[in-house]
C-alpha cells in the first residue's frame, strides 16, 4: 500500500460568521446565548419598541394579526348620503307637485324619471300625522293604501300599454298627496261652512289628481287616458276621506 499523501487544504474555509463543525469532545465546552434584537415600529415619526408577544408573533409568521387596515373613505360618508337622501332634490320635487302648471318652467318629469323613496314616504307620514285626531289606526291604513293603491295604478298602467315602473308610480302618488296637506289647515278654519268646505275639498282632490295624472298619463295612452285618470282621482278621494273621516 502507498502511504497516504499530504492532505489537500479545503477549497473553502468558513469564516467566523459561518457554521463550523466541531467534534463531540469540544462541544461540551461550548456555551452561549442568542439575543433577540429589539424591533421598533415607526408610527408617525416616533419609534416604539415592540413587546415580546408582538416579536414572537412576527417571528412565527403571524404578523398579519397585528396589521391595522386604513380607513376607507367610503365608510366615512354622511348619514344622508349613506341613506341616499338628497334634500335639494326632494325640495325641488315638492315644488313641481305643488305648482303643476307647465308655464312656471319646472322640469316636472324629474318626479317620474328620477324616483326616490324617502321623499314620498315623508309626505305620506306627514299626511298620516295630520289625520290622527283620535284615530291612530288611520296611519297604518294610509300607508297601506299608498302602497297597494300605487300597485293598482301601476298594474293598470302596464295593462293599458304604459312604460312606467312601480317605483315611479309609488313616488308620484306619494308626492301628489301634498295638495291635500295644503288644504288641511284651510279646512280647519272653514269647516263650519259646508259649501266652502266642499269646494275646497274638491279643489284639493282635483289638484292632487292633476299633479299625479299629468306625470303618469303620457302620450302613449292616447285615447285610454280617462281609464287611468279616473282611478287616480278615486284614490285621492279615498285619501281625503281618511283625513276628514267621511
Amino acid at each position: 500500500m502507498q502511504p497516504p499523501g499530504p492532505q489537500q487544504p479545503p477549497l473553502y474555509a468558513p469564516s467566523n460568521g459561518d457554521f463550523t463543525f466541531v467534534s463531540s469532545a469540544d462541544a461540551e465546552d461550548l456555551s452561549g446565548s442568542i439575543t433577540t434584537p429589539d424591533v421598533k415600529l415607526n408610527l408617525g415619526g416616533e419609534f416604539i419598541k415592540e413587546s415580546t408577544a408582538t416579536t414572537f408573533l412576527r417571528q412565527r409568521g403571524y404578523g398579519w394579526l397585528l396589521e391595522v387596515e386604513d380607513d376607507d373613505p367610503e365608510d366615512n360618508k354622511p348619514l344622508l348620503e349613506e341613506l341616499d337622501i338628497d334634500l335639494k332634490d326632494i325640495y325641488y320635487k315638492i315644488r313641481c307637485v305643488l305648482m303643476p302648471m307647465p308655464s312656471l318652467g319646472f322640469n316636472r318629469q324629474v318626479v317620474r324619471d328620477n324616483p326616490d323613496f324617502w321623499g314620498p314616504l315623508a309626505v305620506v307620514l306627514f299626511f298620516s300625522m295630520i289625520s290622527l285626531y283620535g284615530q291612530f289606526k288611520v296611519v297604518s291604513w294610509i300607508i297601506t293604501i299608498w302602497i297597494f293603491g300605487s300597485l293598482t295604478i301601476f298594474l293598470l298602467a302596464r295593462v293599458l300599454g304604459g312604460e312606467v315602473a312601480y317605483g315611479q308610480v309609488l313616488g308620484v302618488i306619494g308626492y301628489s298627496l301634498l295638495p291635500l296637506i295644503v288644504i288641511a289647515p284651510v279646512l280647519l278654519v272653514v269647516g263650519s261652512f259646508e259649501v266652502v268646505s266642499t269646494l275646497i275639498k274638491l279643489f284639493g282632490v282635483f289638484w292632487a289628481a292633476y299633479s299625479a295624472a299629468s306625470l303618469l298619463v303620457g302620450e302613449e295612452f292616447k285615447t285610454k287616458k280617462p281609464l287611468l285618470i279616473y282611478p287616480i282621482f278615486l284614490l285621492y278621494i279615498y285619501f281625503l276621506s281618511l283625513y276628514t273621516g267621511v
